[in-house]
């Protein structure tokens, strides 16, 4: 079983950065690939971004490519989200999520943190 945690959400102005972690209990962390995904209200959750085991490969939706960066640390067992230069339409909860390969589709995922609010001012 893995655990996730997730930190670092709250409320930005529009143009700020954040930074969010996501902590993993399992010390097979580097195991997994990991990915981010967020549920605006009244929305269905979508995909930001996902990371292989090593961190080689990293795969971005197309609204947040150039803004967000994920990145991992597995001596840490932590998963991060850099988001830089955020707008409104970023707002939802974010969650991180663990399975055995990158991908898209939520469905791949078998692990997932309970998620943190990100809000983002105009």
């Amino acid at each position: 079983q893995v655990q996730l945690v997730e930190s670092g959400g709250g409320l930005v102005q529009a143009g700020g950065s954040l930074r969010l972690s996501c902590a993993a209990s399992t010390r097979t962390f580097r195991s997994y690939a990991m990915g981010w995904f967020r549920q605006a209200p009244g929305k269905e959750r979508e995909f930001v971004t996902t990371i292989s085991r090593t961190g080689g490969n990293t795969y971005y939706t197309n609204s947040v490519k150039g803004r967000f960066t994920i990145s991992r640390d597995n001596a840490k067992n932590t998963l991060y989200l850099q988001m830089n230069s955020v707008k409104p339409e970023d707002t939802a909860v974010y969650y991180c999520a663990a399975g055995y390969m990158t991908g898209r589709d939520p469905k791949q995922y078998s692990y997932w943190g309970q998620g943190t609010q990100v809000t983002v001012s105009s």
